[in-house]
């Protein structure tokens, strides 16, 4: 439903000026076109003077920088990326990210290849979610099973990267750095004052006591059902990172807790080494010194992440494919930056279309969002089953509400501990503008040849009344209904016990096993060992969806200057255009 459309045109008597702008936008697109093909002749130029491949060396060691932002899948490098960090002027710098698919590649390389000696986690920069940070983690271990070591150096250590980076031998800190060991807090943002500022309302129809995605936009602060919750699988989180620092830091558990009401991250180096938390103090630029009585060399080699996933790897032959599908972020009907509905359904026919694909993985990384493209993905996803294809699910750090939806109909699910699931509720939204109507006096007036003809513009225009309300909760409700059922039916369980633990609430991966919506502990790997089981496949080699990402439009995205303040204010004109019915998880800022 549009609820304000914006049409400037131009009027008689513009052609000066007129005139002034198209030279200057002939200009900008002079200059423009130059660049890009500057750009795109230094790309070309590039692939033929450089090989696509790196060649491992002795005595290296895996520097893997620990910044930027986390995400699912590596994306392509951006031939446009330099070239416009080089431009004086607006805010195209893009932020950096980092495939966590490229990460546990990596790491498994390196311990399988004897040419690597160890890894060095330089820096505790990364934004990353708890499920994620324990699959790094988890590799890690897993890495230092083979005898190599790990160490770790950083200015200072968010909790999430000081949860990774304790797995090391040796833990850096620079002399003027902290540890912020402090406990876990979580913030939620409510509009709801800022609306009546404005003369909005926010029309809220809903199924799910715990369903609190739109609490921001009717309340000021938390209800007692989402405080219930919140803690809950906040304190679960807290209790993962405790109990695996406390293991590897050969900590009590108790201790770690008394460290953290002593808010480590206003504490000096020197009283983080008593509290056991670090092992030296060392300026990051010196770290050469200590790699070289790791690796027993002056002459070590340094290879980075995306380096050395350019090392080749051994290419599978076999004609069976196992098809894995990443599917992050929130889902939507027809655009986005997340997963887009019409685009997976597409991406998947083309998978059932493939006779070679035997089993099919879906990573899943989502809190959810439109109801509508959720129903046609799991449509999709049944059909490829029907085919006598087995479907598995990985989870990573959320797979909630529609991030469920699309998760539940898979012949197995596997979930990290940390991962937050569940979040069985729906909702609706229908914003009153009457109240802004009467502040900037805009008169309404029009006919109607039936009872409810207008009864998109007078709920918008005008506020539900009583008759509208019980049709759109009627709807809202339906919705409900078939969501429990396709949840039900998946884990082949009763709808009433679905609708028992559904509700809206948000659940840990460890309790979402107990409660029965999730199969087993895993992770990606593991995903994919049991889709080859089920396929009953001995030799396969692995298809990677969807396609990375054209340079082209990361460039488009690298142009916008949107500020934080719009994008406050571009959030709320969000929530009130998106899809009437919406399968989204509340959204939490842990700090």
């Amino acid at each position: 439903m549009a609820l304000f459309n914006q049409n400037t045109q131009a009027q008689g008597g513009e052609a000066r000026p007129r005139r002034r702008v198209g030279c200057l936008g002939g200009c900008l697109i002079f200059f423009a076109v130059y660049f890009i093909c500057s750009a795109i002749l230094g790309w070309i130029m590039g692939d033929i003077f450089s090989s696509s491949t790196v060649t491992l060396q002795d005595k290296s060691v895996y520097r893997l920088q620990l910044k930027g932002t986390l995400v699912e899948q590596a994306q392509e490098a951006n031939p446009f990326a330099s070239l416009m960090g080089s431009v004086p002027y607006g805010s195209y710098a893009q932020e950096e990210t980092v495939g966590l698919d490229e990460i546990l590649s990596n790491i498994r390389l390196a311990k399988n290849d004897d040419k690597i000696l160890g890894i060095w986690l330089d820096g505790a920069e990364l934004a990353m979610a708890p499920a994620s940070a324990k699959a790094i983690r988890d590799a890690l271990l897993d890495f230092k099973s083979s005898g190599k070591w790990v160490i770790a150096s950083a200015k200072s250590y968010g909790q999430t990267n000081y949860y990774v980076a304790s797995v090391a031998d040796r833990i850096c800190l620079d002399p003027t750095g902290a540890v912020e060991w402090n406990g876990l807090a979580a913030q939620k943002m409510y509009y709801t004052r800022v609306m009546e500022k404005i003369g909005v309302e926010m029309q809220i129809l809903k199924v799910g006591t715990f369903k609190s995605a739109v609490e921001p936009f009717f309340l000021t602060s938390m209800s007692e059902a989402d405080r219930k919750q919140t803690m809950e699988y906040m304190s679960g989180i807290w209790e993962e990172y405790k109990s695996a620092v406390a293991a590897a830091r050969h900590l009590p558990v108790n201790q770690l807790d008394a460290l953290a009401d002593r808010y480590m991250g206003l504490q000096p180096a020197q009283d983080q080494i008593a509290a056991g938390l670090v092992d030296t103090i060392v300026y990051t630029q010196d770290m050469d010194s200590l790699l070289r009585v790791y690796t027993g060399t002056k002459d070590y080699n340094m290879i980075t992440t995306s380096k050395l996933a350019q090392v080749k790897r051994p290419e599978s032959k076999a004609k069976n494919k196992v098809a894995v599908l990443y599917l992050e972020g929130e889902i939507t009907d027809e655009t986005g930056d997340g997963i887009v509905g019409k685009d997976v359904v597409k991406t998947l026919k083309k998978i059932r279309k493939d006779d070679e694909v035997k089993a099919l993985v879906l990573r899943v990384n989502s809190p959810g969002g439109s109801a509508d493209a959720s129903e046609q993905i799991w449509h999709a996803i049944q059909n490829i089953k029907a085919d006598s294809i087995p479907v598995v699910v990985s989870m990573g750090d959320y797979a909630a509400s529609g991030g469920y939806y699309i998760s539940c109909g898979a012949d197995y699910i596997y979930a990290e501990p940390t991962t937050l699931t569940g979040s069985i509720g729906i909702f609706g939204t229908v914003p009153n503008v009457s109240k802004l109507r009467e502040k900037v006096g805009l008169d309404i007036d029009g006919i109607a040849t039936n009872k409810h003809s207008d009864l998109q513009g007078n709920m918008v225009l005008k506020g539900m009344n009583p008759e509208e309300r019980a049709l759109m909760q009627t709807m809202v409700e339906r919705g409900y209904d078939l969501f429990t059922s396709r949840c039900a039916a998946g884990r082949h369980v009763e709808q009433d016990y679905i609708k028992s633990i559904g509700e809206g609430r948000v659940w840990l991966g460890t309790k979402g096993k107990e409660i029965g919506i999730v199969d087993e502990m895993g992770n990606i790997d593991d995903a994919i060992a049991k889709a080859v089981a089920l396929a009953g496949l001995e030799n396969y080699r692995l298809s990677y969806y969807p396609e990375k990402a054209d340079p082209y439009e990361e460039l488009l995205k690298m142009l916008d200057n949107t500020t934080e303040e719009e994008r406050l204010v571009m959030k709320v004109r969000e929530f009130c255009s998106k899809p009437r019915v919406m399968a989204l998880m509340p959204e939490v800022t842990i700090k």
